[in-house]
């Protein structure tokens, strides 16, 4: 069993939103993600998508999006990013699922074979630009979900299993420094994390090492729309 992930896929079945306005590398992006992904993934592979899946406002539209993906191999995980205004009520979300190769996590975790797989958004850490009170607010309560998410790995996990964290945000701040995610995670156990939300010139490395764990940034336009191998 192999761990893909990528994120950031900016799907728009039933929106105006062509990705190519951000550059001609755009052009195709799906279909370029798509054969890479037909080339790699068996059905007893796993996929994360670490959010911004659909341009879609309202979760009937973003139902097309999900659909592109039906039938790819692999059991498909997903976390919200901060583009996915569709999605409002997790149960609602998950009731909307083409089939059950897609697993949707909010506050919560899920085991598939030898891997604990936890996730949330995240959001904005202390030290982005233009930092506000409710930023605060918000990064706090992200950081209590993923407490919450931890409390549920803790019932599934076996010993020797792996924990992997799914986020949107950047975990750490654009200096490196340390956050209540990263604490969160190193508390916890977390062996490999991904994140996205990151295009254009702004700079994360693709792979980074931070006391222990492996962090991946898979925004498909830095990854060169293909999936990034995790395990």
């Amino acid at each position: 069993m192999n761990v893909y992930a990528i994120s950031d896929l900016h799907l728009s079945a039933t929106a105006d939103k062509p990705m190519n306005v951000f550059g001609g590398n755009w052009d195709g992006h799906f279909e370029k993600i798509k054969s890479d992904w037909l080339s790699l993934v068996r059905p007893d592979d796993i996929v994360l998508i670490a959010g911004d899946i659909s341009w879609a406002m309202k979760l009937g539209d973003a139902v097309f999006d999900l659909r592109a993906l039906e039938g790819l191999p692999g059991k498909k995980i997903f976390i919200r990013g901060n583009h996915d205004y569709w999605w409002s009520g997790i149960g609602k979300v998950r009731a909307a699922a083409p089939d059950d190769s897609f697993v949707f996590l909010q506050t919560d975790a899920v085991k598939i074979g030898g891997f604990v797989i936890v996730g949330s958004r995240g959001w904005a850490c202390p030290g982005s630009p233009d930092f506000s009170e409710q930023d605060q607010k918000l990064y706090l309560r992200e950081a209590e979900r993923f407490r919450l998410a931890f409390a549920e790995a803790d019932k599934l996990a076996d010993e020797g299993d792996k924990k992997i964290a799914m986020i949107h945000y950047p975990p750490f701040t654009m200096k490196n420094e340390d956050t209540l995610f990263t604490e969160l995670f190193e508390k916890n156990g977390v062996h490999k994390a991904v994140f996205g939300h990151i295009h254009g010139a702004a700079y994360f490395p693709l792979k980074t090492e931070r006391n222990g764990i492996e962090y991946y940034l898979t925004s498909c336009d830095k990854a060169a729309f293909k999936l990034v191998k995790i395990f």
